[in-house]
């Protein structure tokens, strides 16, 4: 019978102990320190934006004059935006994810094009943007109007919307399909009236916080040229248009030459991470319901 040398043992395990504590402390540092950044960050905004945001900053056109100007245009352009981005990426994105997951045959080129998709939802923003300023406003010389800027959002959240879905069918149980083609149902029928309504739930999510991050972004609309100067509230999809983080972007630029737009700039800034915040509170509230109920 062998015996266990406990001092050993203790003098084997305190090194490693000891590791533990540094890594652990040294992620704790990390994570405090980046709260903190968080926090600064936050609270100078809201400061700044004290006394500025009220009924006719959110009513009033821009405007030169940092006293009368508004952001009723960029609300009114980021709606216009989502107008086209929503429904052409829950077609595309939705249907891919369908045909990879229940038409597509395992084999070598459903392994390309998945992994081209995963790929994709990690590309930079700005080369979509590059990508949307060769295609849709060179070649097909839309210019940069909404429908332009709808179509490179769209493929910017294109993959993330494609590899939610894909998730979300994938996680409807296989015995509901074979209980379907069991009474008779035909594929489409199967995924029409079984996998689609129990995938709802992952595929709104999956879209709510996709939209979210194409509401935030301005890379890609810097570079196929979306103006934020005083332009006309859009009216339809073929009008120029700017939004919300175009806005932010410009004011924070001008700030250094007039110091008002600096606080007309945090402003709109705590608008946007509130309509931020409530579609991510919408997306988490459908997924914690519909997921007691399936």
């Amino acid at each position: 019978m062998k015996y266990i040398d406990v001092e050993q043992v203790n003098k084997n395990m305190s090194p490693r102990i000891f590791k533990n504590n540094l890594a652990k402390s040294i992620f704790f540092v990390a994570a405090i320190f980046g709260l903190l950044v968080l926090i600064t960050l936050i609270y100078r905004v809201f400061s700044d934006s004290i006394g500025w945001i009220d009924i006719n900053f959110l009513m009033s056109k821009l405007s030169t004059d940092a006293e009368r100007a508004g952001i009723f245009g960029a609300i009114m352009g980021t709606v216009w935006l989502m107008v086209v981005v929503a429904p052409v990426t829950i077609f595309l994105g939705v249907g891919t994810a369908i045909y990879l997951e229940e038409y597509a045959k395992k084999g070598r080129v459903r392994n390309i094009i998945q992994t081209n998709i995963s790929n994709l939802a990690g590309v930079p923003s700005v080369v979509f943007g590059i990508l949307g300023l060769t295609v849709f406003v060179r070649a097909m010389g839309l210019g940069n109007i909404i429908l332009a800027g709808g179509l490179t959002m769209a493929l910017l959240i294109l993959p993330i919307v494609v590899v939610a879905s894909q998730e979300a069918i994938r996680a409807v149980p296989q015995f509901l399909r074979e209980a379907s083609y069991g009474m008779g149902a035909t594929k489409w029928q199967t995924i029409k009236n079984i996998v689609l309504p129990a995938a709802i739930p992952g595929i709104s999510t999956g879209v709510i916080l996709s939209l979210s991050r194409a509401i935030g972004e301005t890379a890609p609309l810097v570079v196929i040229g979306i103006p934020a100067l005083i332009i006309p509230i859009p009216d339809s999809v073929f009008d120029k248009f700017t939004i919300m983080p175009m806005q932010i972007y410009y004011w924070t630029i001008d700030s250094a030459l007039v110091d008002e737009y600096a606080n007309l700039a945090a402003a709109t800034i705590v608008i946007l991470l509130i309509i931020l915040f409530l579609m991510n509170s919408i997306a988490i509230i459908i997924r914690n319901k519909f997921q007691k109920r399936f």
